[in-house]
């Protein structure tokens, strides 16, 4: 169920009248999310599912600043990203949200280690390399350190990509399809590494997919087609 408190001040995401549309080819908008309300409180775990272009990374990136919204508000860590100019979303993004995307998006001429350090230097942080280290150990990669993407499997390159996510101790964890990439057996892997990291680091977490499976190690669980209210008017 969407929550159904606007204010609190425990909450790490808070969603108010969320619309946005795209242009279509032929003119017109059309409207993809229309969300009401949604709230993440500190180190809460949710798992959003929703089918394949129903609108769930457009969502991410709303909340993490990439995308603009048409209207309504989108607040992170108490501050809302639809007053703040493109680097100021930035800014707030690289201090506030770690972000796990769905193709990695790893610098290929960088190593482990040095895009793991990435997730630092991204918020003006002093880069801890001990830190990083510690991170590469954590997903299982200590001995991959100064290997570059192109020479780690599918798997690796996704906890590369998720301790560059957890290095600059976000407030908010975003994980889109994490396990979309990798192989079943890897899958509790993935799930253990993100899930873990976030309750021990009291991380919220935020984890978008399409797989039933997945969201059984949520406690919470919300469906895309019942918070958008596009659904409903269709």
């Amino acid at each position: 169920m969407i929550d159904s408190e606007t204010t609190n001040s425990s909450a790490v995401l808070q969603i108010k009248d969320l619309i946005k549309t795209f242009a279509q080819p032929g003119g017109g908008k059309l409207t993809v999310l229309d969300i009401a309300e949604l709230t993440i409180r500190s180190g809460e775990q949710l798992a959003l599912i929703g089918q394949s272009g129903g609108g769930k990374t457009t969502l991410l990136h709303l909340i993490a600043g990439l995308l603009t919204p048409d209207s309504g508000s989108v607040r992170v860590a108490g501050i809302d990203l639809t007053r703040l100019s493109e680097q100021g979303r930035d800014r707030c993004r690289a201090a506030t949200v770690g972000y796990v995307f769905q193709t990695f998006n790893l610098m290929p001429a960088f190593s482990a280690l040095e895009n793991v350090q990435l997730g630092m230097a991204f918020g003006n942080r002093a880069v801890d390399t001990g830190r990083a280290h510690d991170l590469l150990a954590k997903v299982g990669l200590a001995d991959r350190a100064h290997y570059r993407p192109k020479q780690l499997s599918v798997g690796q390159q996704q906890r590369v990509a998720i301790a560059r996510a957890l290095a600059g101790r976000p407030k908010l964890l975003l994980a889109d399809e994490p396990t979309a990439n990798v192989d079943p057996a890897s899958t509790d892997v993935v799930l253990d590494l993100i899930i873990g990291s976030c309750r021990d680091e009291n991380i919220a977490l935020m984890m978008v997919t399409h797989s039933m499976d997945v969201t059984k190690r949520f406690e919470r669980v919300e469906r895309l087609d019942q918070i958008n209210r596009i659904f409903q008017k269709t």
